[in-house]
């Protein structure tokens, strides 16, 4: 398959020049929020709870912490990215261009996890002027890192396409990711909890993205990183397949 860089590069620097637009909204305000979490979690709450599995709390903390933005901001990067030629009206141009659906995804997609993946490398940065910080197994770090991004940039791309308002764009972040993010193992390992509420945790998936990037920091998780892992994966198969299916149907995107 032969693919079309001029229309992937134009798409992907349109997208990524947007960031730099709105510099504070998409860098300087996510990072602010994070540093208030640091401030609050882990100056007062730290004092009380001295260390998690050998860690102390305040770094415990510093991987769901980057998870938590990583998520929320993929998916708001991508879902406004897409949604927005929507609402302009300009989708249309943009479907009836020889460009492929691969291209299509692939442009806004990555331009969606690379802002992302920058926004979270800056917030680690910033941690550590708070705590003392350790990154045992890089590779898997980033690896977590990249495919986290990636895979909810295609889930912010799939609700782009699905809400027809500015309003649902919220819906599914402030409703379903942030609660499932906090309480996913973000603050606290599984661990501390009372046996059934260990169990109900193991149903939600975010669990598994933030004990998979907290191991490859301190070495420590609450569930095995091979099924972490595997969750990932499963978390970005499951996407592609219904982009296919939006592509394939035109869900959404034809009038």
């Amino acid at each position: 398959m032969i693919v079309n860089l001029h229309a992937v590069r134009a798409i992907y620097r349109f997208e990524m020049a947007r960031a730099w637009r709105t510099l504070m909204q998409s860098i300087i305000s996510p990072v602010i929020s994070t540093s208030l979490y640091f401030i609050v979690f882990g100056a007062a709450i730290g004092t009380r709870i001295p260390e998690v599995d050998g860690v102390s709390y305040g770094a415990f903390i510093v991987p769901g912490l980057v998870m938590l933005s990583l998520l929320t901001q993929s998916i708001a990067n991508a879902s406004f990215g897409i949604y927005f030629p929507k609402f302009t009206g300009t989708i249309y141009e943009l479907l009836s261009a020889p460009v492929s659906a691969f291209e299509i995804v692939l442009s806004y997609v990555g331009a969606a996890a690379s802002k992302s993946i920058v926004l979270g490398l800056i917030i680690l940065a910033t941690a550590w002027l708070f705590v003392p910080l350790r990154i045992d197994h890089p590779f898997w770090m980033v690896l977590f890192l990249v495919l986290t991004a990636v895979t909810f940039s295609l889930m912010g791309f799939i609700i782009g396409i699905w809400a027809d308002g500015f309003e649902k764009l919220q819906v599914v972040p402030l409703l379903i990711v942030t609660p499932l993010t906090f309480l996913g193992g973000t603050f606290y390992s599984i661990d501390m909890l009372p046996p059934f509420w260990q169990t109900v945790a193991l149903f939600n998936p975010i669990v598994y993205l933030v004990s998979g990037f907290r191991w490859s920091f301190y070495g420590v998780a609450d569930v095995g990183l091979g099924v972490s892992l595997a969750v990932t994966l499963a978390f970005l198969a499951a996407s592609l397949v219904v982009i296919a299916w939006i592509f394939r149907t035109g869900y959404r995107l034809k009038a």
